[in-house]
């Protein structure tokens, strides 16, 4: 048996191939969209792709199910279970708690697994070759490397009310009934790495056991004693902000996601050609360079992306396909590294780069408005101070006065802000980079937006000298 993991490091994300190398069949679970890794992998090992399997419908990304399997002629399998209102609206086999998928001496068996979301699968494979029993389980979003499924993203990014606790009701059985019945020696591949926003303490590692999150995870000691409530209460405290744009994804993924087939690539954009898209609103410039530089100077209107590494997640934070029309031009040095982009788009649902400009030379500049933490003291014009860090960041401790809209959430979120001619916003992250996303959506929005120069870590810098510097209070 082959077991390949193929990560993405921009939204933490996991899929796998599966194959019996002996029949040459492969089986890939939760593929993104931008799938030539996929059919590099299987040419790599002489397969042939013939199932694509998904384990549940995704909120962080755009599913690849139907892209692969449009392009390999594989079955596409998707879970069945979770009742109404969680079946997908496309062709592809639906799958029940214990169907299987073979290939060759290998058996794939679904477990219904729900509680991050109601129709969630997991994939216990066996090695025909080898074993008469399992010896992994993909577990999606289910159980991670010491932790579990939020199951709160319904309530959070889909708009939904108190679905939370139900679905938290749902992993302490799907942990009791399927996960905690399983060998210790089970090896456990979940569909996501530290970093994800599907889970609030998501490990690093990329692989568990099920002896180790028994005897190890948080919750053990809940389902050890049977504590359905203080898991409860345990699972649902501190969990992270959910994007605004998973709301989307939720949708796509349910309706299936639009086929790319053969992707076009980016082409040179002439300076011309960007000032009249940019002046009709049909093109949008997305501006890829480090923070440091887009301060110096930008071109107005820009979008700062400022890192290929997580441009799937900033993107989707910063533009929203539902409402804006335009088309992407990126900053990039050639046609290949805006392609790289694309791929990083595409897997948020946002299709619509087209090109590239190499340079910024005979475009207009900006430079981005900033204000230091000693003068935002003198600063008596703001409309709003806004900290665009997760909550649980503000709680710890932000600039006073400042309200929280995060970097995720707050251009979906503009009727909780003043109205763009009351005044300036002055915004801030934790370091800078989320801000210069966030800021830089809201500029394009029409906000007059400032940004606290090094953001909340330059301002507790400045705020415990000025305390250490302060007089003495004189004593009688």
């Amino acid at each position: 048996m082959l077991l390949e993991r193929i990560y993405d490091e921009d939204l933490s994300q996991t899929s796998y191939l599966i194959a019996c190398q002996k029949s040459g069949d492969a089986l890939v679970v939760d593929p993104r969209r931008d799938i030539q890794v996929y059919l590099d992998l299987a040419a790599q090992h002489g397969l042939t792709i013939t199932a694509v399997a998904e384990t549940h419908l995704h909120a962080d990304f755009l599913s690849g199910v139907r892209e692969l399997a449009a392009a390999t002629g594989a079955t596409a399998y998707v879970p069945g279970t979770g009742g109404e209102g969680w079946q997908y609206g496309f062709e592809a086999e639906r799958l029940a708690d214990h169907d299987t998928i073979t290939l060759g001496n290998i058996t794939i068996t679904a477990r219904h697994t729900p509680g991050h979301t109601p129709e969630h699968l997991s994939y216990l494979i066996t090695d025909g070759a080898f074993a008469d029993e399992p010896g992994y389980l993909l577990s999606g979003d289910f159980v991670f490397s010491g932790d579990l499924g939020r199951p709160d993203l319904l309530d959070e990014a889909v708009g939904m009310e108190n679905t939370r606790f139900e679905g938290a009701k749902q992993l302490f059985a799907s942990l009791k009934t399927v996960f905690l019945t399983l060998p210790d020696h089970v090896q456990v591949f979940p569909g996501h790495g530290a970093g994800s926003a599907c889970g609030k303490a998501i490990g690093a590692l990329p692989s568990t056991t099920v002896g180790y999150e028994r005897h190890f995870a948080w919750w053990a000691e809940h389902l050890s004693n049977d504590d359905e409530q203080g898991f409860i209460d345990e699972l649902l405290d501190g969990q992270p902000d959910a994007h605004a744009y998973f709301a989307r994804m939720k949708r796509q993924n349910q309706e299936g996601p639009a086929l790319l087939g053969e992707r076009v690539r980016p082409r040179e954009v002439s300076a011309e050609e960007l000032m009249r898209g940019l002046g009709s609103g049909d093109l949008a410039l997305v501006d890829t360079r480090p923070v440091a530089e887009v301060h110096a100077g930008t071109v107005p209107g820009a979008l700062n992306i400022p890192s290929l590494d997580k441009a799937a997640g900033h993107i989707a934070w910063a533009f929203d396909p539902d409402t804006d029309e335009a088309q992407l031009v990126v900053l990039a040095k050639d046609a290949d590294r805006a392609a790289e982009y694309g791929d990083h788009f595409v897997r948020v649902g946002i299709d619509s780069l087209v090109g590239y400009v190499p340079t910024f030379e005979g475009l207009p500049s900006v430079v981005p408005s900033m204000v230091s933490p000693g003068e935002l003291e003198q600063q008596n014009d703001v409309a709003a101070l806004v900290d665009v860090r997760t909550r649980n960041e503000y709680a710890a401790g932000t600039v006073p006065g400042a309200q929280q809209l995060s970097a995720g959430t707050i251009l979906f979120r503009q009727s909780e802000l003043p109205e763009p001619d009351a005044g300036p916003l002055v915004t801030f992250c934790q370091s800078g980079l989320r801000n210069t996303v966030a800021a830089s959506a809201l500029r394009r929005a029409g906000f007059d937006v400032i940004e606290l120069d090094g953001s909340y870590a330059a301002w507790a810098r400045w705020s415990a000298e000025k305390t250490e510097t302060a007089p003495a209070e004189r004593t009688a």
